[in-house]
């Protein structure tokens, strides 16, 4: 079944960074009923990286890079203000693993119900990110509610497009600003471009909000747009 995301979405409301609350992770929660399962999935599309693995990269060439370890994007300020302190904040999210960064941001809510199998129960990515290296571009709770009701209702009970919709968001290997220009290859198997210099960065037609957030394993990009997988 092909899933369609809008290839669009309005700028993420800057108030919406200080009102949505902390979203928690779940634990595992597989079902064995002999349908598609997330771990035949993973293994069949990729090899989990201790270190960056400089992923191929042509195309576009950037002219202005950021420090590793300072968060780039529009959004960035006002993140910051909005969560000085406590497990939102920057310096508190490089302390924990991507999944839990997720579950931390307070408006990265829906993605975490996706990874962690609250929005479909045989899909669970949490064991999967939290074993490696990874880059993640993480649409935002506006991102997904800009989607088709009827596309969140077959991803609830899809688990081959749910999977491919949430493996195409993540690139083995942690890019930070510094090396994330250019194609990169996703663990769904399909290619990303991502284009950008400064403040400015795009990920296919998704803006990036904030991005090249340090976590314990990788790096987060908070994108405003749910990718289509290609």
């Amino acid at each position: 079944m092909n899933i369609t995301a809008r290839k669009s979405l309005a700028a993420v409301g800057v108030g919406a960074l200080s009102l949505l609350g902390v979203a928690a992770c779940s634990d595992d929660g597989g079902t064995d009923n002999g349908e598609v399962t997330v771990e035949e999935t993973i293994e069949e599309t990729m090899e989990p990286t201790t270190e960056a693995t400089g992923t191929e990269t042509t195309g576009t060439e950037t002219t202005g890079t950021a420090a590793a370890s300072a968060p780039v994007g529009p959004g960035c300020a006002d993140y910051v203000a909005a969560n000085p302190s406590g497990p939102a904040s920057v310096e508190e999210l490089a302390n924990q693993t991507i999944v839990e960064a997720a579950g931390s941001v307070p408006i990265l809510t829906t993605l975490t119900e996706a990874l962690s199998g609250q929005l479909n129960p045989d899909v669970n990515l949490v064991e999967t990110l939290n074993d490696g290296e990874y880059t993640v571009f993480a649409p935002v709770d506006d991102a997904f509610a800009a989607l088709p009701p009827e596309t969140i209702q077959t991803l609830q009970t899809d688990s081959g497009a749910l999977t491919d919709i949430l493996t195409y968001h993540v690139v083995p290997g942690d890019l930070t600003v510094e090396d994330v220009a250019g194609t990169q290859t996703t663990v769904q198997g399909g290619t990303v471009e991502v284009t950008g210099e400064g403040e400015m960065w795009t990920v296919n037609d998704a803006n990036v909000i904030c991005g090249g957030i340090e976590t314990e394993n990788g790096t987060v990009y908070l994108i405003d747009t749910v990718l289509t997988p290609q």
